[in-house]
């Protein structure tokens, strides 16, 4: 059969799961109570995904203790604060997985040490392994830890694990010596400047993990399985600044001999998997890839990894294309495979995979929007394209007392998954669209290489469409008329939104084209390109452009690209703005257009100085307006009329998906 070696068992430690398919531990930021327990939420969320088929949940990280590494409460588990309640809540929810042949392991973590955002998750200064800056904020200088600290920190690592025991998990990972946290900060001589036990060489270094795993064997068993989170390389090319692919740099954090040499040592202390990455927060486009990453970017490392290590190496890293995953394994690149944000967006995706249907796993589109960005805004953890994550009880799809005839103006993707629950519910629905194509802006918005992501996106919604047999029509534009003829129940309007005009000298000019002309081919570019507007839109333009070969520049009238419009998640933002000094692109902040020329465009700040800069092509690209014309006709007329997507305000596809998703799930 296909991907043969995906539902193969596998053994970590004398623990046996049912398939190669981990769920890779992610923050579960909002689904725990006050003392640090887990809630309703976090059951409903994990055992949503034993359902579909995961063999190994790892979850959150899950604190030993919030005394020294102070975070504000109830954002993230933490064991320690009330461990009756915690072994209560946790052991339902171990059961229940249980249930469905699922294994989980409970992931401990030391914290955060620098990496923590000062005032905004931590509530006391910053430790770490030595006196080292902040990475958030630099001014700020964390207190380094005592050996005696660290020692009681060890002790509360050993009563974790008791616990977690006794709640019935199967095992668990120790975080990490992954991604420049706490416990990473020991262990990486960058951050690491002591001359206690705990410091000095790597053997020294990697002294605080190694009595964790022997001190958590001594009191819970050696059958129970103690798995490690680790980061073969860190890729630091400088404090606060991560290396890009295919970049020459000198490592400054872990380099790849010593992420070879460092899991040998704590295999031999008592490890039983490795659940592996790449990267740090000063790196953090490694860590967390977004899309401008390519598919399988750990597999180069863990190949290495995997000749030198005889325990489990679970390896995640975009990995949520069924053919890659199982390439990895058949390759040696992995023992398992770990997905995260895949099995955010589809829970079932093993269950769809081992039945022969890739087609329909919706697929994650790297923009970190719901997942780690709304951890960021302090908000629950979710999932862009699908809002049900973290929320499963809430958004349960019941059939509708009462069929209803639905019209749905616009199909772009709030309209598709308003067609698409809608459908699921049990109403009638008919979906128009003005063009001959589904997807509205995000068909323009996913031509660039890099956007493969949202292009799979679009071939799940238009699947879809066609397999819940969904009434479409195209190249029909829906008109009040239309509405009075029609008589439907509810009308959904997804009419999306239009580039915003400015009226300036020369606008009239054949070189004057909008980002979304440019990337639909409508218009050709230049050698020179000016983009005008900085936002995410102009700067992906940018970035296509240039990779195209051309000269470009980017103009924006604030003092900073990426700045305007919702808030970008910092691995993508970071990893953008690498991305446009690498190729080139020439950003001029605090100005704005003044007139297009025949030679190219004079600029003006804030303080009236004006200058010109030469450009074969100018690109606009200053943001969307809302097209509410069909609602405002039929606003007062009908009675169920719901304005959703770009129609109701422009935004991301998050925003988009997401009013669609309420709409449909409740109309």
């Amino acid at each position: 059969m296909k991907n043969k070696s995906l539902f193969e068992p596998i053994k970590i430690g004398k623990v046996e799961v049912k398939n190669k398919i981990s769920m890779a531990p992610m923050g579960a930021f909002g689904l725990v109570d006050n003392e640090g327990c887990y809630n309703q939420r976090a059951v409903d969320y994990y055992v949503e995904r034993a359902k579909g088929g995961t063999g190994l949940i790892i979850t959150s990280i899950t604190k030993v203790e919030n005394e020294i590494d102070k975070v504000v409460p109830g954002v993230i588990p933490i064991i320690s604060i009330n461990p009756g309640r915690f072994i209560m809540t946790s052991s339902e929810m171990t059961e229940r997985v249980h249930a469905y042949g699922s294994k989980i392991f409970l992931q401990l973590t030391m914290g955060f040490g620098r990496s923590g955002a000062p005032g905004t998750l931590l509530t006391s200064q910053p430790v770490s392994a030595s006196s080292v800056p902040n990475y958030w904020d630099p001014t700020v200088t964390c207190r380094e830890l005592t050996t005696s600290e660290v020692e009681w920190i060890v002790a509360k690592f050993i009563q974790g694990a008791a616990i977690a025991q006794k709640a019935g998990f199967d095992g668990v990972e120790i975080h990490a010596v992954h991604e420049g946290y706490l416990l990473d900060q020991f262990t990486l001589s960058i951050f690491n400047r002591r001359t206690d036990k705990y410091g000095g060489d790597l053997r020294g270094r990697l002294q605080l993990p190694i009595e964790i795993v022997q001190g958590i064997k001594a009191q819970v068993g050696s059958d129970f399985p103690v798995g490690l989170r680790y980061s073969v390389k860190s890729c630091i090319k400088d404090w606060r600044q991560g290396g890009l692919p295919d970049e020459d740099y000198v490592e400054k954090g872990r380099d790849l001999e010593e992420g070879l040499e460092s899991p040998q040592i704590l295999e031999a202390a008592g490890y039983d998997e490795l659940n592996t990455d790449v990267g740090t927060y000063d790196a953090w486009y490694w860590s967390h890839p977004p899309l401008y990453q390519k598919d399988g970017l750990y597999l180069p490392y863990t190949q290495e990894l995997e000749k030198v290590v005889k325990i489990p190496v679970i390896v995640a890293g975009k990995l949520g294309v069924p053919q890659e995953a199982e390439k990895a394994l058949d390759e040696g690149g992995a023992d398992m495979i770990g997905l995260a944000r895949p099995l955010l967006s589809d829970a079932y995706w093993p269950k769809k995979v081992l039945s022969g249907h890739p087609e329909r796993i919706r697929p994650c589109i790297g923009c970190h929007v719901a997942c780690l960005g709304r951890g960021f805004e302090g908000k629950p953890l979710s999932c862009a394209v699908n809002p049900a994550a973290g929320r499963e009880r809430y958004y349960e799809i019941r059939p509708a007392a009462i069929p209803k005839k639905v019209l749905i103006a616009g199909g772009g993707v709030a309209g598709m998954e308003a067609a698409r629950m809608a459908v699921l519910r049990g109403h009638k629905v008919t979906l128009y669209e003005s063009t001959d194509q589904l997807g509205g802006e995000i068909v323009p918005g996913s031509v660039p290489d890099f956007k493969i992501d949202d292009r799979r996106l679009l071939d799940w919604y238009r699947n879809e469409m066609k397999e819940l047999k969904i009434n479409v029509i195209f190249n029909t534009e829906v008109t009040d008329k239309l509405v009075g003829k029609e008589q439907p129940d509810v009308v959904i309007v997804a009419t999306g939104a239009n580039d915003v005009k400015i009226k300036l000298p020369g606008m009239e000019k054949d070189k004057v084209s909008t980002a979304v002309d440019i990337l639909n081919g409508t218009k050709k570019s230049g050698k020179n390109v000016l983009i005008v507007g900085g936002g995410l839109v102009g700067c992906e333009t940018a970035l296509y452009l240039a990779k195209a070969g051309k000269k470009v520049a980017i103009v924006e009238a604030k003092d900073k690209i990426l700045d305007a419009g919702k808030p970008i998640p910092h691995m993508n933002k970071i990893m953008l703005e690498d991305l446009i000094k690498k190729y080139n692109i020439k950003v001029i902040t605090g100005n704005s257009l003044l007139e297009v020329t025949d030679a190219g465009a004079v600029l003006i700040d804030s303080k009236f100085k004006q200058q010109e800069v030469s450009a074969d092509t100018v690109v606009i690209s200053i943001g969307f307006k809302s097209n509410r014309k069909l609602y405002n006709k039929l606003h007062g007329k009908v009675t169920d009329l719901y304005l959703i997507g770009d129609a109701y305000q422009a935004a991301n596809i998050m925003d988009a998906i997401w009013s669609g998703n309420e709409i449909g799930l409740n109309c």
